[in-house]
């Protein structure tokens, strides 16, 4: 679910890339490296005259890269578009770009995308999720699977918890954290009220990640790649971001190529027994 921010180009890459629009690449070792959130970074490695793309994972779980080259008298090997994932700390080359002539100037752009998790990573289905709050303790849903008024698409599987700002929100189930937000203080409906939600992101076993949105501003106790078991107490329930009453937002979602995703159906347990879809009005004790 993750949107991750652009890349943002420094002097040096500025230069590099010059030189690649006019054909005159420099005979260096290692080129300019670009880095996508701190997760994948992308560096340009200079082969007599072609240029190897070497992907390096920074972060301590899997990410799935998205990578695609425009390229003018440049082929690309394998292909100048795919998708693949790295695992934690891998270094490999994804991508080698010949000049078709070398008598002739060439250029090439490329862009990337990572997410955390694996691409079309395969949930466990039989696994039941624990509520997403203490014990004994039980919220109102807002808007269950389905729910016509935003849970549609790729949030067709979350569910909203009317909670109090402040509610301790716990791991539904347990993994490493691997992305947390938790500096915004405010909440609104306008387009573009989303990049003010605080969140906390844990990448499961099976490749899927539990996002947990709209937390209050420092509600997170957390920190990225720290591992937690289900049922710990994780962070504090907010109204931040696109929102028009405090609650948490929860879902299971897995990776698609260039930073898409989709929600998971998934069960949860409970007092009350297992619960397959939580509906709308329902209250649901936490075991």
């Amino acid at each position: 679910m993750l949107r991750l921010p652009e890349i943002a180009i420094n002097t040096r890459q500025s230069v590099i890339m010059v030189l690649a629009i006019l054909g005159l690449w420099p005979d260096v070792g290692t080129g300019a490296t670009r880095c996508d959130d701190n997760l994948i970074c992308i560096t340009e490695q200079k082969k007599d005259a072609a240029v190897e793309l070497l992907a390096t994972n920074r972060a301590a779980f899997p990410v799935s890269l998205s990578i695609s080259a425009r390229l003018r008298n440049y082929r690309a090997e394998p292909k100048r578009s795919l998708s693949t994932v790295l695992e934690a700390g891998e270094r490999r080359r994804i991508m080698r770009l010949e000049p078709r002539d070398e008598k002739r100037a060439g250029s090439y752009r490329y862009w990337f995308e990572a997410s955390p998790g694996r691409l079309e990573a395969v949930h466990h289905d039989h696994y039941l999720y624990r509520l997403p709050y203490q014990a004994g303790r039980s919220y109102r849903v807002l808007q269950g699977f389905g729910s016509r008024f935003s849970h549609k698409g790729v949030n067709r599987y979350a569910v909203d918890f009317k909670m109090p700002v402040g509610t301790p929100v716990h791991a539904a189930r347990g993994g490493i954290v691997v992305k947390v937000e938790s500096r915004h203080d405010r909440g609104c409906w306008e387009r573009g009220c989303g990049k003010y939600a605080n969140y906390i992101v844990i990448l499961h076993d099976d490749g899927t990640t539990g996002e947990y949105y709209h937390l209050r501003q420092d509600g997170a106790v957390v920190e990225p790649n720290q591992r937690v078991r289900t049922g710990q107490h994780i962070g504090y329930s907010g109204n931040t971001g696109h929102t028009t009453l405090p609650h948490l937002h929860f879902a299971v979602y897995r990776p698609r190529p260039w930073g898409e995703f989709e929600s998971m159906p998934i069960r949860f347990r409970s007092q009350d027994g297992v619960i397959s879809a939580p509906r709308h009005g329902g209250r649901y004790v936490a075991d």
